[in-house]
């Protein structure tokens, strides 16, 4: 096999249930900082997930058919508890998966921004209707009324690394369209998870609205995404999940944000320094711990040179440590086997010829920045979804090189292109086999109204607040035969 198709099926993008102690009845949340037992989950049995999917179905019909006023009202409501509540969460959100407080803070302001945006959203999205004599041998004897219907049970399934973000992000467009939603955390992140469903509850949903459940994916996973009972799953996570589960499914439409090895190209006209602040920035910011993260720098020969010394500068400058303690920029990754997962890629890459420019150290799952140049492609690091604060450099000779290296991935979520000149920019972006391109930016999410996806192995569907909206809803036509 060609090894620049050769990836390795260790992503360790979400929801692994790692280092989680389990009795018969609750799973004790360990946090990554530290190890202390911040608290405990239900441990969902099978009998107890059919409950709350049935709650869900028999609270259907009354939330679809609620006034859409009423239910983004909710939404509101559930936006300003959550800012009521932004110090306690902030505080979770640094304890249960490690985020330094800065971006913690910055996650819950967003999900309450994104709440409001949902409300609004859609209260915007509208029917038509059709007239029949648009089509040849029909006449206004027949017109069509076009409306959107809610699926009905929305099994919502989110990662560990944004746990009220990625949660609201599923949880709010299907409220919103008049579904209900079982929501099932990553078990990492599920302290946050109840709070959100706390909030929601608060802020007036009904009963049977919005479910959880907690769990082992290993001993419930594969029962509640092959539930009858559900009509649509909406998930984010690692691309290996998420092709289990799409194997699994029969006749449930999906939508799916998966693994990705987003590359930044720079070409030899980038404006260098913005370009290193850039990346540093989008590479290793949470450590890593993001789908949306530089994971390999693709750069032009000529300017390589120049381009890793401005980021080495800017990586040796990055504040180390524990987020309790002070702001920091790279914290320690969410449990040791993710550090190990890492620490295994810089060692192959070593090992192979990379050269280490700075970083390679490792304090239990802290993983030190860490640059490398002249990587290879029969290195791992080149092609496998790090999920860590490791960052290859790739040097090519030519445009077309770093296209077609960017292109071989299985990935295809986002890429950056750094240039001066326009037209360069917008060839790169037509050929590159990715769901977004950022011209002159580090690759990123959001804003959250702007389409969001990915091709190839890296999702299913469109997300984003308004398609998020119509993916969780059909259309349905009702044809009006009038007789003159």
């Amino acid at each position: 096999m060609n090894a620049e198709k050769e990836i390795k099926k260790d992503s360790l993008h979400e929801n692994l249930d790692i280092e989680i102690k389990n009795n018969e009845k609750h799973i004790e949340i360990i946090s990554p900082i530290g190890g202390s037992i911040l608290g405990t989950v239900p441990a969902y049995s099978k009998e107890e997930v059919d409950r709350e999917i049935k709650k869900a179905k028999n609270a259907f019909p009354a939330w679809r058919d609620t006034p859409l006023s009423v239910r983004a009202e909710v939404l509101y409501k559930a936006s300003d508890i959550l800012l009521r509540n932004i110090d306690e969460l902030t505080d979770l959100l640094v304890h249960e998966v490690g985020k330094d407080k800065k971006s913690a803070n910055s996650e819950i302001s967003r999900t309450a921004d994104f709440m409001r945006f949902t409300a609004d959203t859609a209260k915007s999205i509208h029917g038509e209707s059709i007239q029949g004599d648009n089509f040849s041998g029909f006449n206004k004897e027949k017109v069509a009324v076009v409306t959107r219907e809610p699926v009905g049970v929305v099994l919502a399934i989110s990662p560990f690394n944004y746990p009220i973000n990625l949660a609201a992000s599923k949880i709010a467009p299907a409220l919103a369209a008049g579904n209900t939603v079982v929501f099932k955390p990553a078990t990492t992140g599920a302290l946050c998870g109840t709070k959100l469903v706390e909030i929601f509850k608060e802020a007036g949903l009904p009963d049977g609205v919005l479910t959880m459940v907690t769990g082992k994916g290993s001993e419930i996973g594969d029962y509640v995404v092959t539930h009858q009972g559900i009509n649509f799953i909406n998930f984010t996570g690692s691309t290996e999940v998420g092709e289990h589960i799409s194997k699994m499914t029969t006749m449930v439409p999906l939508l799916m944000e998966l693994g990705g090895k987003d590359a930044a190209i720079v070409l030899k006209d980038a404006d260098l320094s913005f370009a290193a602040k850039n990346i540093v920035s989008g590479a290793f910011s949470y450590s890593g711990q993001r789908c949306t993260a530089v994971k390999r720098i693709l750069v032009l020969n000529e300017v390589a040179d120049e381009l890793i010394a401005k980021l080495k500068e800017l990586i040796e400058q990055l504040k180390i440590g524990n987020p309790l303690e002070e702001q920091v920029d790279v914290v320690p990754l969410i449990n040791e086997r993710a550090a190990d997962f890492v620490w295994n890629l810089i060692e192959d890459a070593k090992e192979k010829g990379a050269k280490l420019i700075c970083g390679g150290k490792r304090e239990s799952n802290l993983i030190f920045p860490t640059l490398l140049d002249y990587v290879t492609t029969d290195m791992r690091v080149a092609w496998e979804e790090p999920f860590g604060p490791v960052l290859p450099v790739l040097r090519v000779e030519s445009v077309d090189e770093a296209i077609r290296l960017a292109n071989a991935s299985e990935y295809g979520l986002q890429s950056s292109v750094f240039t001066e000149n326009i037209e360069d920019a917008f060839y790169v972006a037509s050929k590159l086999e990715v769901g977004t391109v950022q011209i002159n930016n580090k690759t990123e999410r959001g804003p959250d109204h702007f389409p969001f996806l990915g091709v190839k192995k890296s999702g299913i569907g469109t997300q984003g607040i308004r398609y998020s909206i119509e993916a969780m809803t059909r259309v349905k036509a009702t044809v009006i035969n009038l007789h003159y």
